[in-house]
């Protein structure tokens, strides 16, 4: 082995063409692409050895990269069935809709705006081709929430066969959503997530894991259930496993309590959002296998700050295909310590050599002016596979009273040789 691959450098990675779209715009809820003039992302993906960044900050420009990320679309196997179409300005409906990523749909998230449907999603679905649902009559193309005007037209004429979500607010639209997927799929999942309507910070880490699994998010205020809420966990008939996400400054206590008249009830909380998003990624209950309950190595997560509301959303996909990655927040400049404590915790250890792995990734979310290259580069250490603890022996040097084998001069000339 090199003694350089234990140095940190950031390296830029050019993974795929020049995407043309809509021009940057800020990462917020309210975040308003223009859909106008085309511009370009002159490095959509930005890589480190352990990381990848999907380099926009943009959502509709992120959702078509994390698109191209994980549907190739160059075999059949590798193109959507159908995919889900939502307003960029909405959060709490389209983080709702990131229930139908998963199978039968096994599709993206894209975007449309105000002003219809942006150029790069356009250019996006052409190249999907989404051979439409087997379970849904062959549904190409979901529509979640209210439409903008001229939308429906578009998707007609490039042919895509469609369908429509709706509702006259984020509660009824997220119970809609429900029920359309235990429509398709034939079966009403049990487990739901309660979350805040209010409160994006603590309510987003849901979207990786429904993404990931058939849960509905549902939606309450910190101290009201909506009826459309109470509808649907009526309809689990009292046997509900309810998961509420983030702690009674979001969802009060006093909504907990009502809650149980539905099922079983379980806080899953964090005093900030880091923790709080840490949390959700460390649960798991099992007495059903709701939950990540990622606690050792060997694992991917999706990184994001918590103010990436939209950004989030888009990145949702990265729960259902390949590394499959719970979502937890960074600092812009670095890790709070909470994930400094979290990633301490998921470091691969290697006995024998770092070929053996396992081994960590992240992806990220925003550009270098949401998440710095610094940030990154510290992301990227963290996750590296590393030498064993101190006194434990490789290949019969002992690593003495370094964790990472410097200081020791035995490991210090191994490294140095080239030998593993």
């Amino acid at each position: 082995m090199n003694k350089n691959i234990w140095a940190t450098a950031l390296t830029t990675v050019l993974l795929g063409a020049v995407l043309a779209g809509c021009s940057a715009g800020n990462n917020s809820t309210s975040a308003q692409p223009d859909n106008g003039s085309p511009a370009t992302v002159p490095a959509p993906w930005l890589a480190t050895k352990n990381t990848t960044r999907i380099n926009t900050s943009d959502p509709v420009q992120a959702a078509v990269l994390v698109s191209q990320t994980l549907w190739t679309a160059e075999t059949k196997s590798s193109r959507p069935a159908s995919v889900v179409l939502t307003d960029v300005s909405s959060w709490q409906i389209a983080a709702a809709s990131t229930d139908l990523i998963h199978h039968p749909s096994n599709g993206p998230v894209l975007f449309f705006t105000k002003d219809g449907i942006p150029d790069a999603t356009l250019t996006e679905l052409k190249r999907l081709k989404p051979s439409g649902a087997e379970s849904n009559k062959g549904i190409q193309a979901v529509l979640a929430g209210p439409v903008a005007a001229g939308v429906e037209e578009q998707l007609k004429e490039l042919g895509l066969k469609i369908d429509k979500i709706e509702g006259s607010g984020p509660a009824e639209i997220a119970k809609s959503i429900d029920d359309y997927y235990a429509k398709v799929s034939g079966n009403l999942p049990q487990s739901v997530i309660i979350g805040s309507m209010d409160s994006p910070e603590y309510t987003l880490p849901a979207v990786n894991w429904i993404a990931h699994m058939p849960e509905p998010l549902l939606y309450v205020s910190k101290d009201e259930i909506p009826a459309a809420t109470a509808e649907a966990l009526k309809a689990r008939n009292g046997s509900a496993a309810i998961y509420i996400l983030g702690p009674t400054s979001a969802v009060s206590a006093d909504v907990e309590a009502q809650l149980k008249e539905y099922g079983s009830v379980t806080r899953i909380s964090g005093d900030d959002p880091y923790a709080n998003a840490i949390a959700f990624a460390r649960f798991k209950d099992e007495s059903n296998g709701f939950g990540w309950g990622i606690t050792t190595p060997g694992h991917n997560l999706s990184l994001l700050t918590p103010d990436s509301t939209m950004l989030a959303i888009a990145a949702a996909p990265f729960s259902h295909l390949g590394k499959h990655a719970p979502l937890v927040f960074t600092g812009k400049d670095g890790l709070p310590d909470s994930l400094m404590n979290y990633t301490m915790e998921l470091q691969p250890k290697f006995k024998d050599s770092p070929a053996e792995g396992p081994y960590n990734h992240a992806w990220l979310t925003g550009d270098t002016g949401t998440l710095t290259k610094g940030a990154q580069s510290e992301i990227d250490d963290m996750l590296e596979i590393s030498p064993p603890p101190a006194g434990i022996r490789i290949r019969g040097i002992n690593t003495g009273q370094s964790g990472d084998g410097t200081g020791n001069p035995e490991y210090d000339k191994l490294m140095e040789s080239g030998q593993p």
